[in-house]
């Protein structure tokens, strides 16, 4: 067997390639780590960036929390005496229904503060009964407007000072409604607007025959939307009389409309002023109800309006009703009985409507017994105060009784969302007990006080309650 030798030469050649391919193999796997070690870095530093602005985001939002946290000075004050509970607005949880279904509607309200701390002071736990309290605050009376009552239940009475309020040969009534389109929201079985319509009907449905009655709508076209403003707000439409009440024609006229857009209560006011120039008061008596849910929207100053209507030659009571408002209407709307002398009532449902409708119906029954002679003695008319004061007294105490139900329900909602601890929940509740003790003596002395004024003639009796009770409108 031959056996050839291959030359050193052909040897180092060989080897020589080896060697480089070798390197060249290592060489790219090395590459190969390099890279996928690179890529891993990029995806390691995106991550951490991140949740380095993750971290930053949370900062700037915990900030912002920090920010928006509000402070015990902030708040004011529950009042426990006459003139500050009457000067109460309704808060945002005000008469609600059940508050344990609002609990996404109480955090958010109380996000604002912030969970309690582990280990509240005094000034913390006085921060958040205030906050809470102010949430289901709700609206109490003013006690001005019983002698504004008793005055009105006095109508006819030759003694009383304010003219207008003495009998006319004619009585001429205007319903001014809201029929924007708030009124569509809920109310009762039905909603505000039919609730409204109903207590109308019903109402004038007893007045007597020779009663000229008219009906003002506002608000009764378009939509509440900002392309339909100019629309909405000239859309004020006297949909009945002046003219007897007569049924069908007049379900016929509230079947005319339905709640759609804005609120143009000041023009609807100057409006029924222009109508009833040919009423003048030396031969009228003028009565104007207004029935709202709303503040103006329109631009206009009801307030303004109001006190030149009442100025006018027709010289007319204007009674507000302020049926389920929230507390910047109550305000415009009390200003606007202010002004004018007439009575403001809040009306949370059907019946309190309807109620302040009959007290108008008793009057205008005497009248009618006024006009054909059935009224022997005017002036010897006594008013029923004894059941005013009374109802004064329950509705203030039932109102306080329904405020601290509310607290309780606003604390328990406040511990499910992890705003209180058990405790704390505890301790706020407890801490309410004085307080609400506090507001039912001041209660009982305004009965005192009712009473020692219903045998004042009403002149006196106005001054005395504007004075120990003044109800200052906020300015």
């Amino acid at each position: 067997m031959i056996v050839r030798r291959i030359p050193n030469m052909c040897k180092k050649c060989i080897v020589f390639l080896v060697t480089i391919s070798i390197c060249f193999f290592v060489t790219a796997c090395d590459q190969n780590d390099k890279d996928k070690t690179n890529v891993e870095k990029d995806v390691q530093q995106k991550e951490e960036e991140i949740d380095t602005k993750n971290q930053d985001d949370s900062k700037v939002e915990n900030n912002e929390k920090e920010t928006e946290q509000i402070t015990l000075s902030e708040i004011q004050s529950i009042p426990t005496d006459i003139e500050g509970l009457a000067n109460q607005p309704p808060g945002p949880l005000a008469n609600a229904k059940d508050i344990y279904e609002m609990e996404d509607e109480v955090k958010d309200n109380l996000d604002k503060l912030g969970p309690m701390s582990e280990n509240p002071d005094d000034e913390e736990y006085e921060k958040y009964s205030r906050y809470m309290y102010w949430l289901v605050a709700e609206d109490y009376p003013n006690p001005e407007d019983i002698i504004k009552k008793w005055e009105f239940a006095s109508f006819g009475d030759p003694d009383l000072p304010d003219a207008k309020f003495h009998f006319k040969e004619n009585y001429n009534i205007e319903i001014i409604l809201d029929s924007s389109g708030s009124m569509a929201n809920t109310a009762g079985n039905g909603t505000r607007m039919d609730v409204a319509k109903n207590s109308i009907n019903s109402f004038l449905s007893e007045i007597p025959e020779e009663a000229n009655v008219s009906l003002r709508v506002y608000g009764h076209k378009g939509t509440g939307s900002d392309s339909d403003k100019e629309m909405s707000c000239s859309a004020i439409e006297q949909v009945y009389g002046f003219d007897s009440f007569d049924e069908g024609k007049f379900q016929d006229a509230l079947d005319q409309f339905q709640p759609k857009g804005w609120t143009p209560l000041a023009d609807a006011l100057k409006q029924s002023q222009e109508a009833l120039k040919e009423f003048d008061s030396e031969n009228n008596t003028n009565l104007i109800y207004v029935v709202s849910d709303g503040i103006e929207t329109c631009d206009g100053d009801p307030v303004k309006v109001a006190k030149s209507l009442s100025d006018s030659n027709a010289q007319p009571i204007i009674n507000i009703i302020g049926f389920q408002t929230d507390a910047e209407a109550q305000k415009q709307l009390e200003e606007m009985a202010e002004v004018s002398g007439g009575i403001f009532t809040s009306a949370k449902n059907e019946e309190e409507l309807q109620k302040e409708f009959d007290r108008a119906e008793e009057v205008l029954n005497a009248w009618n017994k006024w006009k054909n002679d059935a009224m022997e003695d005017l002036e010897s008319k006594e008013v029923d105060s004894n059941t005013d004061i009374m109802e004064m007294h329950n509705v203030w105490s039932t109102t306080t009784t329904s405020i601290k139900n509310h607290f309780h329900s606003l604390a328990d909602v406040a511990q499910n969302v992890g705003i209180l601890t058990y405790e704390q929940k505890k301790e706020l509740k407890s801490r309410l007990d004085p307080v609400t003790e506090d507001i039912n003596s001041s209660v009982d002395q305004l009965e005192i006080d009712l009473e020692e004024l219903r045998d004042a003639n009403f002149k006196e009796a106005k001054q005395a309650i504007e004075e120990k009770y003044n109800k200052q409108s906020e300015e």
